[in-house]
C-alpha cells in the first residue's frame, strides 16, 4: 500500500515494511545474488598473536584477505570493485 506522507512524498506503508522479515540463514545464494550481496565484502577487526589485523570476508562468510591496515583492507576492497561493510 501506498500512502503519502506529510509532505505529500509517496512511500510504502511503514507497518508493512517493519513486518517483513528475512532469515539470511535459509537464502539461497542465487536468494542473496538477487540482494546484491555479491557486490560486498565484509571487514572484520580480529586479533593475531596480540596484534590487531582485519580480516576481510566475501558473503559467503569465505576468508578472503588479512590485512593489518583497515583502511588499506578497505581500499583493496573497492579496487576489485566490490563494495566494503565493516562488521563489529
Amino acid at each position: 500500500m501506498i500512502v503519502r506522507n506529510r509532505g505529500g512524498e509517496r512511500r510504502a506503508e511503514r507497518s508493512k515494511i517493519m513486518n517483513t522479515s528475512l532469515n539470511f540463514r535459509q537464502l539461497s545464494p542465487s536468494d542473496l545474488a538477487a540482494l546484491g550481496v555479491q557486490d560486498l565484502a565484509f571487514v572484520k577487526e580480529i586479533v593475531v598473536n596480540d596484534e590487531t589485523a582485519y580480516a576481510v570476508h566475501a558473503a559467503d562468510g569465505t576468508q578472503m584477505a588479512l590485512m593489518t591496515d583497515r583502511d588499506i583492507a578497505f581500499a583493496a576492497i573497492r579496487q576489485h570493485g566490490l563494495e566494503p561493510v565493516s562488521v563489529h
